[in-house]
């Protein structure tokens, strides 16, 4: 297989975004000295964001990492998959295993692909099994707005929140009667198509809302292994199809009581290489409603109830061979206590794991209650957000988390903050009992972390800078020693990164870009000491470009990341790469748009997990109605 930029150019071209980057930085510190706040910025400094602390702030008075994709911004950049839209993000690394559909890794902040809690509409979402939650099955097609909070988070959120959140909410109906509709044609096969509709009451105190989408979308992929040695090398097209929909509505009786109900499921088709298994068809499914009671304006209670699903079952040539299944049912009761400028939140979560299928586990199911409460507190042009969870898992105790942010403002546009917080991830069900290799002895990996960021917010531009560590203690991993030979509490990481972002609109084009410079290594007392984590870019970067010329747009993407290696041993190493996607699109009607996008326009070709392929170019044609969209 031949790759055809050399590896210097790999480095040129993340060292290029790097640059425009910093270009971004400057010039919008330069335009704040120049003017204000207008009210179109007011509004977009007032977007409200929850997952970071669980209540509702603005995104500037939010003091943790947090990284914020909205529908216009889907819309625009016309991303082929959600690892698409992901990609080059500030302090998000993946590994994709040969295309849409294949199994992905998210590496947040250069932890583990474990260590991301991944919530659809504040429900968990995920397998108990293999610990990580398949986002490559969530279409961008029914994604409203996308929430990636960096740092530790266990203090909120008990296990797996060691590397940050990703919060993913369904679309939402923007006016009294909101339908939308698209269909798409691709290379490769692709086919799309979606459909929906919703509205909402204009009475703010009392009335409801409903919201409708269905979507569709299926390809014939590309040959997603390349190792002619294998057994699991066959030189065929792997396809990919998923069909999806989400219910939900909601109603608010008065300025007292609120409810709301939803539901989501993406089914999918997958053809994937593989000696053991090579086709699964997969369910991800989340359901969840939420009352909300508030009988002062300073007083809020809100009830959470939810479950979810990950099913998988495989097959190999067409033939069944296994079935894994992870069923959760989730429970919370949180309150809100407003104090002057402070807010006061306790609360109360409850979780249930079963697992169940072809595999027989010593242990198919367990149970977590946990207990929070957390402080936020404004001291004039200081904030304070303290909080402290105690978690009681039935399969190995009890752990206790907590977290600190202070921030201060220097100024009207720029604000420093600082933080410290604890974090653990539980063993998952294969490392515990999957028969002839778990270890019901492990206990959970337990994590420190410290960040110091400063964040600038202008009247056409703002940026933001940040610097961590992270030291990761417990990492579960093989251990050959150990009889039966399996996982074990026998490692340590340690990670230092720096990642930055900058966004500004200049005589009409818009521009934003980020970049992360990560230093994930292992800090075991074994042969691997010192050596860099694998599948994680120690250098990546982003830039996108975008302009509208009435009724027409056009836009460019550029993402960057240099090597990895596929192994801990550090022997296996990948070459980085660069890449460039176009877009175009035409409002030909008052809510008619059309598009066309190109991703990988140069072909390149490059891995993110050793022998799998990922596609060369690609195009995708979109028809797109969505009134008041222009």
């Amino acid at each position: 297989m031949r790759f055809p930029m050399s590896e210097n150019r790999h480095l040129l071209a993340v060292s290029l975004l790097s640059s425009a980057l910093l270009s971004v930085l400057f010039v919008s510190s330069a335009s704040a000295a120049e003017s204000g706040h207008d009210e179109e910025d007011e509004e977009a400094l007032d977007r409200i964001v929850v997952t970071a602390s669980r209540t509702a702030r603005t995104q500037d008075q939010t003091l943790a990492a947090i990284t914020v994709i909205d529908r216009t911004e889907i819309d625009r950049l016309q991303p082929q998959s959600l690892q698409a839209l992901l990609s080059g993000r500030e302090g998000v690394s993946m590994a994709n295993n040969g295309g849409p559909g294949k199994a992905t890794s998210f590496f947040l902040r250069g932890t583990e692909s474990d260590h991301t809690l991944v919530l659809v509409d504040g429900i968990k979402l995920g397998s108990a099994t293999s610990g990580s939650a398949a986002l490559q099955d969530i279409p961008t097609e029914q994604i409203e707005r996308i929430e990636i909070v960096r740092g530790p988070f266990s203090s909120l959120y008990g296990s797996e929140a060691l590397g940050g959140v990703i919060q993913i909410f369904t679309r939402r109906p923007q006016g009294a009667f909101a339908p939308s509709a698209s269909v798409s044609i691709g290379s490769e096969g692709t086919r799309r198509a979606s459909a929906g509709v919703g509205g909402r009451s204009s009475d703010a105190t009392q009335g409801g809302w409903y919201s409708v989408n269905a979507a569709h979308g299926s390809t014939d992929g590309i040959n997603a292994y390349r190792d002619t040695r294998s057994r699991s090398f066959n030189p065929d097209l792997d396809g990919y199809r998923n069909d999806s929909l989400v219910l939900q509505g909601g109603y608010r009786f008065n300025e007292r009581w609120y409810a709301e109900a939803r539901v989501f499921r993406a089914e999918g088709e997958n053809a994937y290489d593989g000696s053991v298994n090579n086709e699964s068809d997969s369910v991800q499914q989340v359901i969840g409603g939420r009352v909300r009671y508030a009988p002062t304006d300073t007083l809020k209670f809100t009830l959470n109830l939810g479950a979810s699903a990950d099913l998988s079952d495989n097959y190999l040539n067409g033939r069944y061979s296994s079935t894994f299944n992870t069923r959760r049912r989730m429970g919370g009761l949180q309150a809100d206590i407003g104090a002057g400028e402070g807010l006061v939140t306790v609360g109360f979560d409850w979780q249930a794991d079963h697992v169940y299928g072809s595999t027989r586990y010593r242990r198919d199911d367990r149970t977590n209650r946990a207990v929070f409460a957390q402080w936020q507190q404004d001291f004039g042009s200081q904030s304070l957000q303290a909080s402290l969870r105690r978690d009681d898992d039935s399969q190995f105790g009890g752990v206790t988390t907590g977290s600190a942010l202070w921030g201060w403002n220097l100024g009207d546009t720029l604000r420093f903050a600082a933080s410290y917080g604890t974090a653990y991830k539980a063993p998952t069900f294969n490392e515990l009992y999957f028969p002839g290799y778990g270890n019901p002895e492990l206990q959970p990996e337990r994590s420190r972390s410290l960040e110091l960021s400063l964040r600038g917010d202008h009247s056409t531009a703002g940026w933001s800078i940040s610097g961590y560590e992270t030291r990761v203690d417990d990492l579960i991993a093989y251990n050959s020693d150990r009889r039966p030979p399996g996982p074990d509490n026998i490692d340590r990481a340690r990670i230092r990164g720096f990642e930055a972002s900058g966004h500004i609109r200049l005589a009409d084009w818009d521009l934003r870009a980020s970049a992360t410079w990560l230093d994930p290594r292992a800090d075991g007392d074994n042969a691997s000491h010192g050596n860099t984590l694998p599948r994680r870019a120690t250098r990546s970067g982003r830039l996108d470009v975008d302009r509208r010329f009435g009724d027409f747009s056009i836009g460019l993407s550029a993402i960057g990341a240099n090597a990895r290696y596929e192994n801990l041993a550090n022997t296996r190493r990948m070459h980085g790469y660069g890449l460039v996607d176009l877009r175009v699109g035409y409002a030909f009607a008052s809510d008619w748009s059309l598009q066309l996008s190109a991703s990988n326009v140069f072909d390149r070709r490059y891995e993110t997990a050793e022998f799998y392929n990922q596609p060369g170019r690609q195009w995708l044609l979109t028809l797109r109605y969505q009134p008041g969209a222009r």
